[in-house]
């Protein structure tokens, strides 16, 4: 993988610590998106990628799912309203037994484009109210970080949305398709919801119920499976693959490669899953993006406190 090399095995542990200072420590639960429910499905692709990848997800045989829609705070008494940017975490259960992820986010950009930045930054942040640095804190980041302007004003406008099947979620790193002639051609993921999108108003987030997603879910499932479709950008020339604090070109070409179908919800017991956006499989290679090697190692310090019980 590019540019896992480079990184400094400190910095995951360091990055661990700095969100348990801020936030707290809550034993077995993630250091971050700690508050999720777990589902169960069907991913179909179309052919339509197979000209741009090997991988075996991506051809024309379907294959089973397990889903994980999350709170993005780090602490797991925090209400569904509370924090307004949700996780969705996909793992496929590929043909021969082996298994990919892929980890998406309803918001497209981040805020920090190094793992130096981000240890920095959380360092920044001393309190936190609804999951956003204070007016003090803000402006010292954004005068040590001015690249993390645009992400941090999505954070801001984000709203709670009215179900976890009316989000658009965003990969905001790169990848690599890898085809049979060996072409790469950089992508990016988005899940875009059958359902629409639907977004609800802070006031009437707050009146909600703490987990009003979860019962929303199931009572929507009642109703008939959850579907989204799963699309792909196509970079160009001049789209970063190594800086996930940068949109893509607007113009850029977009082609939906899939079909998720969410058929029912999973009890909590298998929430020790541990979805890594680096585990891929042959077919698709990391970017050269920092922050998306640095999550790999974070994870897995995140993975081994949380199942020894710390």
């Amino acid at each position: 993988m590019e540019g896992k090399d480079n990184l400094k095995p400190e910095l995951a542990s360091e990055a661990v610590d700095a969100i348990e200072k801020v936030v707290g420590t809550y034993p077995g639960y993630r250091r971050a998106h700690a508050r999720g429910y777990m589902f169960k499905g069907v991913f179909t692709p179309n052919g339509k990628a197979s000209p741009l990848t090997v991988a075996a997800h991506l051809q024309d045989e379907a294959v089973p799912a397990v889903i994980r829609f999350s709170n993005s705070s780090p602490v797991p008494s925090h209400t569904d309203a509370h924090s307004p940017v949700k996780g969705m975490a996909v793992k496929f259960q590929l043909p021969g037994g082996e298994e990919t992820d892929l980890i998406t986010v309803t918001i497209p950009l981040f805020f920090a484009k190094t793992p130096e930045a981000f240890v920095d930054i959380a360092h920044f942040i001393k309190s936190a109210k609804d999951g956003f640095p204070n007016l003090k804190e803000l402006g010292k980041i954004l005068l040590e970080y001015p690249e993390s302007k645009a992400g941090l004003e999505m954070l801001k406008e984000m709203r709670s949305p009215a179900s976890f099947a009316t989000c658009q979620y965003y990969s905001i790193h790169a990848f690599y398709f890898m085809n049979t002639q060996g072409r790469r051609q950089a992508i990016k993921y988005e899940w875009v919801p059958d359902a629409g999108l639907s977004m609800l108003a802070k006031k009437e987030a707050a009146e909600h119920p703490a987990d009003y997603l979860k019962e929303e879910m199931e009572e929507r499932l009642k109703q008939g499976p959850v579907g989204f479709k799963l699309n792909i950008q196509i970079g160009g020339e001049n789209d970063p693959t190594d800086d996930p604090t940068i949109a893509w070109s607007e113009d850029k070409q977009v082609i939906t490669v899939g079909h998720l179908m969410i058929t029912n919800r999973v009890e909590s017991s298998v929430d020790h899953l541990l979805f890594d956006p680096t585990n891929i499989p042959q077919g698709i290679e990391c970017s050269n993006d920092p922050i998306l090697h640095f999550r790999h190692r974070a994870y897995a310090v995140s993975y081994e406190r949380r199942t020894h019980g710390q």
